[in-house]
């Protein structure tokens, strides 16, 4: 039976999140949600209602719906946490939605995960609640991933690595063996990462080095 899905948002990641649980047989989504004051009149999004979420489970019951929030890394990923948390405090389970045509060797995924194709995730890895891992990625054996992290495309985790939670790890980044990423540490393009990082700062280059500090106002 197919679970009945709000998504959360309105823009592109969930206009991908809406495309991917559609052409899933697992799911049926059912309309789409926001804060109060980003919705417009009488919006709709693919003909589905767009809906208040301060008021949501009002309307719709916490035991027959499921809610989903692939938010992007906004203020370093602490939006979709807030909204995750928010969505927990009124009683909702969240969906984890991993891609059919993705390789994962482990069962330690937590919730509100979305997992794109392509990705390699090897035995022993643990996946916190509410991370974002686009398409393409390798996750090594026995790695750690906290909550709330964003892995973009083509990143190289190496095995027994920890990602620490609300990292963002940029596009064709490395993480070499053993490596902590701490958390709030932003991993810039193509950066390649061979010792312990530091919390709000941004690492860029070969090897890669402090750019700058960061706060949670950081837009990624």
């Amino acid at each position: 039976m197919c679970k009945k899905v709000i998504i959360f948002g309105t823009g592109n990641i969930s206009e991908v999140a809406y495309y991917f649980l559609n052409e899933s047989n697992l799911y049926n989504v059912i309309a789409f949600t926001k804060e109060k004051s980003y919705i417009k009149s009488n919006e709709i999004k693919f003909n589905l209602p767009v809906v208040e979420f301060e008021t949501l489970e009002n309307n719709y019951n916490i035991n027959d719906y499921y809610l989903f929030a692939p938010c992007g890394a906004t203020h370093l990923n602490n939006f979709r946490e807030k909204i995750y948390n928010k969505g927990k405090e009124k009683g909702f389970s969240f969906i984890t939605y991993i891609s059919p045509y993705a390789h994962i060797f482990t069962d330690l995924i937590g919730e509100n995960c979305f997992i794109l194709e392509s990705n390699v995730i090897q035995p022993y890895v643990s996946i916190g609640n509410n991370c974002i891992i686009w398409s393409g990625n390798h996750i090594g054996h026995h790695s750690i991933v906290e909550d709330n992290v964003f892995i973009t495309s083509h990143v190289v985790i190496s095995g027994n690595c920890k990602i620490k939670k609300n990292s963002y790890l940029g596009v064709n980044s490395s993480i070499k063996d053993c490596i902590i990423i701490e958390d709030y540490s932003v991993i810039g393009m193509s950066t390649s990462i061979i010792k312990n990082t530091e919390s709000y700062n941004i690492y860029i280059g070969i090897p890669g080095k402090i750019y700058k500090s960061c706060d949670d106002n950081i837009i990624l």
